[in-house]
């Protein structure tokens, strides 16, 4: 019998005024999957976690978290679910070890303080006040205090924000355990390799609606399209040479998107010889899920 959903939204509206910021969000995650929701600045994804977690109150549809109403039910959900905040909300006085410890006493069978402290690192920052510590820091002691009540669904917001990488792969390796462990993980992230490594489902949010959602093998696997990426001389005007669809996201650093194969490589490199501009970092592979979302939310600045 398949799982019940740990979350389930329906037809989520939330407004501000008279703005729709929110606007007919149909959303599902199952236990002991991690699912991915992304979207640009503004898209609608914070305030639809918001309405999950119990922050704010929606204006129309139904949110069922474990079953539950995240609102009314707050009390009974609160042992069963961990939150994490990408500004953490962790009191600021207190030292970091005291303050998980602390978070350790409101559960009944909490996780291993000394474990979870250890493969997180907390132990050397343990003694230092919150405030005095680094984002990075903060962002892994704010997931520890998540996951410390073995909750059976966990919002994570940019978990590895500010991280360096033997962080950011520990978080990865937790998130990694917290699934296989069966519970439900909803992650938003603006990290597209993160959300490509951790994600069973993936749910991209644009102005307040689903626009796309699917495994990520799904999603990027569309079409036959590859994608060819190298670098060069500015400002070429590649598009009429070849055929596709030619991007220059940053001066100098090209990708192409469509049916790229050996002929187009080598048209690419002879035009380039010919016109004495050198290529470097040049590679073809299939599409990212980053190439997905620019595709779906476009390029421009929010």
């Amino acid at each position: 019998m398949p799982a019940s959903p740990a979350l389930e939204i329906s037809g989520l509206v939330k407004r501000y005024g008279s703005r729709a910021v929110v606007d007919g969000i149909d959303l599902v995650a199952l236990p002991g999957q991690v699912t991915a929701v992304l979207g640009p600045n503004g898209a609608g994804k914070t305030t639809t976690i918001e309405c999950c977690e119990g922050l704010r109150q929606p204006d129309g549809g139904t949110v069922r978290v474990l079953g539950l109403d995240p609102v009314g039910d707050a009390r009974e959900l609160r042992p069963r679910v961990g939150v994490m905040l990408q500004d953490g909300g962790l009191p600021t006085a207190i030292k970091a070890r005291e303050m998980l410890a602390h978070v350790a006493t409101m559960y009944a069978e909490p996780r291993d303080t000394a474990e979870l402290s250890e493969r997180l690192g907390i132990d050397s920052f343990g003694g230092t006040t919150v405030r005095r510590l680094s984002g990075g820091q903060r962002q892994r002691l704010a997931l520890a205090a998540a996951v410390i009540g073995k909750p059976e669904l966990v919002f994570l917001d940019e978990p590895s924000a500010g991280m360096d990488p033997q962080s950011r792969h520990a978080v990865w390796d937790l998130v990694r355990e917290l699934r296989d462990d069966g519970v439900a993980v909803v992650l938003t992230t603006h990290l597209m390799d993160e959300a490509e490594d951790l994600a069973d489902h993936v749910v991209v949010i644009d102005h307040g609606t689903v626009i796309a959602s699917g495994t990520v093998p799904s999603l990027v696997s569309s079409s036959d399209d590859r994608t060819l990426r190298f670098e060069s001389t500015p400002g070429l005007r590649l598009g009429d040479l070849l055929g596709l669809t030619v991007t220059e996201p940053t001066p100098g650093a090209y990708t192409v998107v469509g049916n790229v194969g050996p002929s187009t490589v080598a048209t690419l490199t002879a035009w380039l010889a010919d016109r004495d501009a050198l290529v470097t970092r040049l590679t073809v592979g299939r599409r990212t899920l980053e190439d997905v979302f620019l595709d779906l939310t476009g390029r421009s600045l929010r």
